[in-house]
Order: C-alpha cells, then structure tokens, then sequence
C-alpha cells in the first residue's frame, strides 16, 4: 500500500505527517470567537454543560469521549480520550474552566491500531500521550499540545490503560492493568525493564453486581510526600452498577498500597440513577487550589452515544485521602471551577467551504482506499467497495440525545451510489442511500426501494433521532419534506447489545467505481 501524506491544520498551524493509507485527507480546527460558539449552540441548538449561572450539568462533554485523562498547565487544562479506530485520533481538547471545552488538535494521524484509553502528562517542557493500540504501548510527544505531536513511537510493552509518573526527583514509570508497572527511561520514549505487579486492586463486596474485577486505568498523583493511584474496577460496561473508581496510596511508587476508607471514589450504587457504568477517573486541581475529578459513563436512557464525561468535584479529608463531597451529584447542578469559557470552532453543520475538511470529520481505520475531495462548497467521496458494508464512510459525534442531519446528494459518476446514515459499524446501521433514479432504506444488511423515477440530478435526504425514533425524509428541492414510510427504534445500537465498543453516529459514504458529491450538510438538535 502506497504511503502518502496528511495535512493537517489546527489553529492556523500547519502539520504534515505520513499515513499509510490510499487517502488525501485534509482536516482543520478554526479559531471561533464566544459570540461565535453561541451562535453555533444557538443555530445547531447543541447541548452545552454551562448554565451560565456559575454551575454546570453533566455530562461535560457529550458523546462517546471514553476513557478520558486530563493535565492542567497554569490556567490551562487539555484533556484527550479514547479514539478507537477514528483517523486522525487522539483528539486533544482545551479548557480554562474544565466545563466548557474545544478541540484543537489530533495527536494521532496514522493508524497503529485500535486506540483505548490514554494518558496524557505534561513532565518539565513537554507533553506526553501515551496509549495502547494494535496490542503494544506507544507515546506521542509535543512542546505544544495545539501541535505539532511527533509520530508514535513503540514502547515495546503489552498491556492496556497506560498511566505515567514522574517522582519528585525525576524518575518516570508507566503503569498499567492489573496493577503492573514498569520503569521508563529518563525521556520518557523507552521501557528500561521487566514489568512488575505492584498492585492487588481494592475487593469490593462479594454481591455487588458488576461485570468482572478488571483492575484498569491507573492515574497517578503525588501530593504530600504520598503516591496516590486512581484506578478502575468491576467492568467498563454491562450492568449499570458495574464500573467505579478506587484510590489508593503509598510512600514510594511501588508500594506497598493501602486501599482508600472511602473506596469506592466513583460509583453508581443504583439502577435508576441517570449515569451508569460510571469509572475511569483523573484526578486534576485548579488554580485556586481546589481538585476535581474526570471520569466516564452511560447515560442509562441513552447508551447509543456511548460513555460520556462527567465532572465532579473532590475533596481532601485531614488524614490525606480524597473522596466526592457530600451530596455533589453527577447527575444535579453543581458549582463551576473557576476560569474563563474557550472559545473554539465546534460546529457539525458544514457547508464544505474552501479546500479542507473540517475537524469533526473522522474515518474509519484503514479499510479500503478512498479519497475525500472538498471544493466550490461540495465534499467528493470516491466510491470503495460494492455497499455500505466493505466501504469507508465519514463520520461525526452528535452532540445532542435527538437531532437529525439533512444533506444534499447527487448522483454519482460511473453508477457510484452514495447516501447518509445512523452508522454503528458495518453490520448495524440505518439510513438512505441515492442511486440514478431511486431512494433505497439501508437497515442492518437490508435494502429497499422507498421511492422511484426521480429524474434531477440530486436530492435532499434528512435522518431524524428522536429520542430513539428513527424517521427519514426526502425532498427534491430542500423545502417541500416527505416523510417515507420507515420507522424503526434504534436504542439498542449500543456495546451492550452489538459489542464492538462502538456508538451511534452520522456518516456519508458513496460505493463503486465513480464519485458522489454531497453539498450543505447539517445538523441540527432537537433537545
């Protein structure tokens, strides 16, 4: 497979980088001024987590942002996620205020495999992501988060859930699941020797129902002379009561451990309760000397877009252990840290102008070769395999629990078919494609024809969420909508059901040989 090159600009700042894919693919970040982002949050009626009364509401970041881990630099907080199998990957997002965040670049832009649950740390002038992919461990590295990150580089060591430390006199160590850690070389780029297990995890009570033990996601803090370790137990998904949060604390960084009086930290004791599953935590303070906690989960009536990240705040008690005050609810109203809100360049709605795609755009591994050509204010996507299933479709996060999505589409060259969809992965989905005369439903590996003897050269197509409720639409000149006769219920497109740690999300694709040009796409929510 031919190595070609993809140019990625974030905040004005180009980058340039290999990717081992048959893809020219251009992505950019814009700089957005506040009245800018509100206007966006108005038009697009997203959900946003500030109340702009001085308190905020979970999640703070919605959608499928799992495994979340987070640095504070001065006033400044950056924060990175699971990326799966998205390209590019690695999303590093910006905050002053740990509530209201934007994207500013992507630290990833080749495929090393499927990517979980990273660390990102900043030690003395640069940062750090170090994260598992394609069964080994791997760490990027920039002076600025905003980029340019510099191309992964192996570690050699298994394991998943990376965590870094850096001791006060320098010395640097990765942990990782099942209490195991092993020292890193003094630049941080290599593994000096054999891992060890220095860590039993904390024995929940016998009866509690979770998914398995699952020692995982080791963070590390040192304050006051103690090493403490944030870690996940009982299973990122399954039952609603499965996941959580436990501490841990020691004088030296490889034990002995002693378990937290106020495990667990993190953890939803309730079926009823509003976020499941929930775990994985960070532990950050602000300016102001106050800590606070990151962490993910379910939202329990909507696992479609998949684990989410909350905010809480934490305290510490006078013996020196930390716990969620009293009565700080995930799912209530709780007080904002301090600091300013950032502004940034979030919008989903795109009318393909200039030359870039722009940066909520994501594919899918590398798959099949593709090309993604934007230019006079329409996207070409050349078609890849014979349906949806084998081809490479382009995909967003939604940012609200309803919403639909409405593009333009016209017929595609040399028979290619193009369409939009609710895509989960290749075998569950549902949406509509466009070929030379007709609009066809796509469901699960189905397809039939809705509508027949369209003669234009294009049409409009909308998909609406509505609390689960799956409706399309059709119109031939984007004002006049008909409604086609399918609907369907999509609550159960999530892990639980399907598996594949995957989530609900729209995507364009095109089959065949030709191309498909899709003009005007938007997205609008609906709660």
């Amino acid at each position: 497979m031919t190595k070609i090159k993809l140019i990625i600009q974030y905040m004005q700042t180009p980058i340039t980088t290999s990717l081992t894919c048959g893809l020219l693919l251009f992505l950019q970040f814009s700089a957005y001024s506040q009245s800018n982002r509100e206007h966006i949050k108005t038009v697009e009626n997203r959900y946003s987590a500030d109340l702009g009364n001085g308190t905020y509401l979970n999640p703070v970041l919605k959608g499928n942002y799992a495994d979340p881990s987070v640095v504070r630099d001065g006033e400044d907080y950056y924060l990175t996620h699971s990326s799966f199998d998205n390209i590019p990957g690695l999303t590093v997002w910006h905050s002053k205020d740990l509530v209201n965040w934007a994207p500013i670049a992507n630290a990833l832009t080749e495929f090393v495999g499927g990517v979980w649950a990273p660390d990102i740390i900043k030690f003395k002038d640069r940062f750090y992501i170090y994260f598992p992919a394609g069964g080994k461990n791997w760490v990027v590295t920039a002076i600025n988060p905003a980029g340019p990150w510099s191309k992964p580089v192996d570690l050699k060591i298994g394991g998943i859930d990376p965590g870094h430390l850096a001791t006060p006199d320098g010395k640097r160590y990765l942990y990782l699941n099942d209490g195991r850690m092993a020292p890193l070389s003094d630049d941080g780029m290599s593994v000096t020797g054999p891992e060890k297990r220095i860590y039993e995890g904390w024995q929940y009570p016998k009866d509690w129902i979770t998914e398995c033990f699952c020692l995982e996601s080791p963070k590390l803090t040192y304050r006051n002379g103690y090493y403490y370790m944030t870690a996940a137990q009982g299973g990122t998904a399954g039952p609603p009561t499965s996941h959580m949060v436990v501490s841990a604390r020691s004088k030296t960084p490889f034990g002995p451990w002693e378990n937290s009086p106020y495990n667990p930290i993190v953890r939803n004791a309730e079926r009823s309760n509003k976020w499941a599953s929930t775990g994985h935590g960070t532990l950050v303070d602000s300016p102001d000397g106050k800590w606070w906690m990151i962490f993910h989960g379910f939202e329990a009536a909507d696992r479609t877009l998949g684990r989410q990240i909350l905010l809480s705040p934490i305290e510490w008690t006078n013996d020196g252990w930390f716990k969620v005050p009293k009565g700080a609810d995930p799912a209530k109203p709780l007080k904002k840290p301090v600091g300013k809100a950032v502004s940034g360049n979030d919008r989903l709605s795109d009318d393909f102008a200039g030359t870039r795609l722009k940066g909520q755009w994501n594919i899918l591994k590398n798959r099949n070769t593709a090309s993604f050509n934007v230019g006079n204010n329409s996207l070409s996507i050349k078609g890849t395999g014979s349906s949806i299933e084998n081809t490479q479709p382009l995909t967003l996060m939604p940012a609200n629990n309803s919403y639909e999505v409405t593009v333009n589409i016209s017929k595609g060259t040399l028979g290619a078919k193009g369409g939009l969809v609710l895509y989960y992965n290749s075998k569950y989905y549902v949406g509509l494609e466009f070929t030379d005369d007709a609009i066809y439903r796509l469901y699960n590996g189905g397809r039939g024809r809705m509508v027949s003897g369209i003669s234009q050269d294009s049409v409009f197509l909308r998909l609406v969420n509505d609390h689960h409720d799956f409706l399309c639409y059709y119109s031939l000149d984007g004002k006049e909508w008909t409604r086609m006769d399918f609907v369907t219920e999509i609550s159960g497109y999530h892990h639980n059901i399907l598996g594949d740690w995957g989530y609900l999300r729209p995507a364009l694709f095109a089959t065949g040989e030709g191309e498909v040009q899709f003009r005007n796409f938007q997205y609008q929510g609906l709660n």
